[in-house]
């Protein structure tokens, strides 16, 4: 399932969603990947303050990927005619 972050705020909520989804605590995502409980729950609640190679752990830990792509162009919401 993909799921578009736009924004640290739904980062945050993605990430954790994701974790209880798998039905890991913060310590077991955590531990999978050589992360602190205290840094999964920084990722959970303000994403703007962790590093990158923090956020690319955990998402590793979920087994997920990290994929950019460009935004689409308000055009392309619409139907071609």
């Amino acid at each position: 399932m993909q799921h578009n972050v736009s924004n640290p705020l739904l980062l945050s909520t993605t990430l954790r969603a994701l974790r209880k989804a798998k039905g890991l605590t913060q310590e077991q995502a955590g531990s999978s990947v050589g992360l602190l409980p205290k840094t999964i729950s920084a990722l959970e609640n303000n994403a703007e303050t962790v590093s990158i190679i923090s956020l690319l752990k955990l998402v590793s830990a979920l087994d997920f990927e990290l994929i950019l792509q460009p935004k689409p162009r308000p055009d392309e919401h619409q139907g071609a005619w």
